[in-house]
């Protein structure tokens, strides 16, 4: 009888492994020194939740294994669920009494079918194991079929338990003795049993991820390891320093709770040969389900990779209105992260920038049209999936035209629904149609589909369900309306918008709940971790929720080649030179920043004042860093025109100096940056003041815009102007060039009051 083809589709799929694992690696042993070809197999089971110790450490690895012990290791194994239950009286072997230790065990064993007693009704539970017997129990209890491995044992052919030692050793999962024999009524000790048992079930998940069989691979996988892979923390910091390599903390988090995923940030970041280390090394810590490694590389002002292609931003992509640039963009991208070991971009930003006073998407945003946003949108997820990385698009279901910043607060978006699908829902809705595959849930309330209200632990405030912990907008609307079947990743979860008003162990329930089947960044990996598998356990999240979600992930691994392995450290680092910075890059690079080059402002209409022969030009900017590398720029871009820079600050009480500096200047670079705050509520009167006299002298200037490109509408009287949408290397080299009249601004943005109307490209 096969139990173990069973428990796949039965019961296990229903409620697999609640109580297994759910204190994994607690248990240290201290005694195994004498045993250390075994200890491997015995931590592995440890950490299942499968074979315990007598206390203090101990395990007694060389002590007999019982008959009792050994099926007691096999049914909390397969069976943990039934552990929960009271006996029901239905021993069928007469030496079994109720006030054996294992009672229990043995019952749901034999149930099962799992073990076999003795002609005369009895078990011998308290009876020392033997090597045949712990093949037939193995092969009873898992869908083992004959390997390929060959077998020449002398002593087991005409044994009663020879198809099974055949089944077992065929696969490799025993061996014999150097004599050649095997011994087969030999006693088996708890370390060999442990082993045997620890080879079995490797060998049958392997089996599964070759298959790419994920509801067999799941019934293997306790409930520990299911929740870890629905967790994707941060690895920032540990012990008060910089991670950068896999320390202690690493291996603990990873182990400890199974991890699925880490998302990594520029603090983990020293070149790219330490990047690519670092994540060969993640991968080799993770076991045999490999890791998401996850990361911001949007291009322009959020970016990680150190010494990469630094794009100019998805702004300055949107006004090039070119998707051969945009997908270009993305394939660039991709290719680094993929070089580096990373498989997740949390890009690109689907959001339609439509609220200039967004403090937080901005220049993030491919721009305000939501025509423009879908088609440069499906352009780099297209770019993205073509290099082999997923794009994790966000923020669902649109955090475009917000004024609060949800990592500091709980925006609301009060659009009714007509106004959602014609603007916000639209680039979602194409991006899904064209098989999106991980989706990026936003921190922000929309009344228009789900009003529901909660009390804010914060202050007791009735607030609005998010709508990475609403149902409503993740179940019925995202997977119900849109019929999206991909991955639902949250935003992260240390941001204000969750942590302050829903309390983490309640907002992990809620959002798992919902529909979210990865929690990026929970505050507390290892509270986060506890809390879904105590749900579980309880009943208060279904297990079939789980596994529905683990699946998607699973698949979504496979899909992209995680599990394959065979690419070693040597060989990726030396294709970094190749690949990182690369001159093809580069080369992207600068066209999408010179064609992104916008007019804000032009006297004659078409472009910015230009700089000319022996100009004395003052470079004027918020912060004197900023100012120096525009001068820098600036010197090398015109060693045959004589000028003669001087750089001043504006703002900071500087503004009387930058004044001075105007006022002996021929030109002007006024450069402005405003991002990551309200633009209504920018200062903008030193600007202001500068602008009106400059033109009261009638300077020759142009406003350079760094930031957010919304200048014109709070500085009245610009005449000349232009936008590069970052203050980035790239960027502002390109305006250089058009200053200097080496390249035309290709593009006029004009506005309405507070909206851009329309962006029109003159060709190049």
């Amino acid at each position: 009888m096969n139990v173990k083809l069973m428990t796949i589709f039965g019961a296990v799929l229903g409620s697999v492994l609640v109580w297994a694992g759910s204190a994994a690696a607690e248990e240290r042993f201290t005694d195994l020194q004498h045993s250390k070809w075994a200890e491997d197999g015995i931590t592995y089971m440890a950490e299942r939740g499968t074979v315990a110790g007598y206390g203090n450490g101990k395990f007694m690895p060389e002590k007999q294994v019982t008959r009792a012990q050994a099926v007691t290791f096999m049914v909390r194994e397969l069976y943990p669920q039934e552990l929960q239950q009271a006996a029901d009286g239905g021993m069928t072997y007469t030496d079994v009494r109720k006030n054996h230790p294992f009672y229990l065990e043995i019952a749901i064993a034999a149930k099962h079918g799992l073990a076999s007693g003795f002609p005369d009704s009895t078990f011998h539970p308290d009876a020392p194991m033997s090597r045949a017997e712990t093949a037939a129990f193995l092969t009873r209890a898992y869908s083992l079929v004959k390997g390929q491995h060959p077998v020449s044992l002398t002593d087991t052919a005409k044994h009663w338990a020879a198809a099974p030692i055949l089944m077992m050793s065929s696969n490799g999962l025993i061996g014999g003795y150097s004599d050649g024999t095997f011994r087969p009524d030999r006693s088996v000790t708890r370390a060999e049993f442990a082993v045997f048992m620890s080879r079995v079930i490797r060998f049958e998940r392997q089996g599964a991820i070759q298959a790419q069989d994920w509801d067999k691979l799941m019934s293997y996988m306790t409930v520990s390891e299911q929740v870890g892979q629905m967790l994707m923390p941060d690895i920032r910091q540990w012990n008060g320093q910089v991670t950068t390599t896999v320390n202690e903390g690493v291996k603990r988090s990873i182990h400890d709770q199974d991890l699925g995923g880490l998302i990594l940030f520029d603090k983990n970041m020293i070149d790219v040969r330490q990047v690519t280390t670092l994540t060969h090394d993640l991968q080799m810590e993770a076991g045999d389900i490999p890791l998401f490694l996850g990361i911001d590389q949007e291009g322009g002002v959020v970016k990680r990779i150190p010494g990469g292609t630094n794009l100019p931003g998805q702004m300055a992509l949107g006004a090039t209105g070119d998707t051969t640039l945009a997908e270009a963009a993305g394939r660039l991208t991709g290719e680094e992260l993929k070089a580096l070991g990373l498989q997740v971009n949390f890009a690109p930003v689907l959001d339609i920038n439509s609220n200039p006073d967004n403090p937080i998407i901005g220049m993030r945003s491919f721009g305000s049209n939501p025509d423009l946003v879908t088609r440069m949108g499906l352009a780099e997820i297209q770019g993205l999936r073509q290099s082999g990385v997923i794009a994790a698009v966000k923020h669902f279901p649109g955090h475009g035209d917000t004024v609060v910043d949800s990592h500091l607060g709980m925006p609301v978006l009060s659009h009714d629904r007509e106004r959602l699908d014609a603007v916000e829902l639209k680039p979602f809705r194409s991006a899904i149609d064209n098989g999106v595959e991980m989706i990026m849930t936003a921190h922000i309330a929309f009344p228009a589909v789900d009003n529901d209200h909660v009390t804010s632990l914060k202050d007791g405030s009735s607030v609005p369900i998010p709508a990475t912990l609403s149902k409503k907008v993740l179940t019925g609307l995202l997977r119900g309306e849109l019929g999206y079947k991909g991955v639902i990743i949250s935003d992260a979860f240390t941001m204000n918008a969750i942590a302050e008003h829903f309390g983490e162990n309640q907002a992990v329930l809620r959002a798992v709940s919902s529909g979210v089947d990865i929690i990026l960044m929970p505050q507390d990996p290892a509270a986060a971790h506890q809390t879904l598998v105590n749900a579980v356990k309880s009943g208060e999240i279904p297990i079939e929720t789980i596994h529905s979600s683990v699946k998607r992930i699973l698949e979504l691994k496979a899909k992209y080649g995680l599990f394959d392995r065979s690419e070693s450290l040597p060989q990726q680092l030396a294709a970094l030179n190749s690949v990182i910075g690369s001159e093809k890059h580069r080369t992207v690079e600068r066209e999408i920043a010179e064609r992104a080059v916008t007019l804000l402002a032009g006297r004659d209409g078409a472009q910015p004042d230009q700089i000319r022969q022996g100009d004395r030009v003052a470079i004027v900017a918020a912060d004197e860093e900023q100012a120096k590398q525009l001068e820098r720029q600036l010197k090398q871009a015109s060693n045959n025109l004589s000028l003669k820079t001087v750089t001043a600050l504006v703002g900071q009480g500087k503004t009387n100096e930058a004044l001075q500096a105007v006022d002996q200047a021929d030109y002007v670079i006024l450069a402005s940056y405003q991002f990551r705050n309200v633009a209504s509520q920018f200062g903008w009167a030193d600007d202001q003041t500068l602008i009106d006299e400059m033109n009261k002298r009638n300077k020759r200037y142009t406003l350079l815009s760094l930031g957010n490109p919304y200048e014109t509408i709070y500085i009245q009287n610009v005449r000349s102007g232009v936008a590069v949408y970052g203050k980035q290397e790239p960027n502002t080299a390109a305006g250089i060039k058009v200053l200097l009249g080496r390249h035309l601004a290709v593009s006029l943005v004009l506005f309405h009051k507070t909206r851009i109307l329309y962006i029109c490209n003159f060709p190049s």
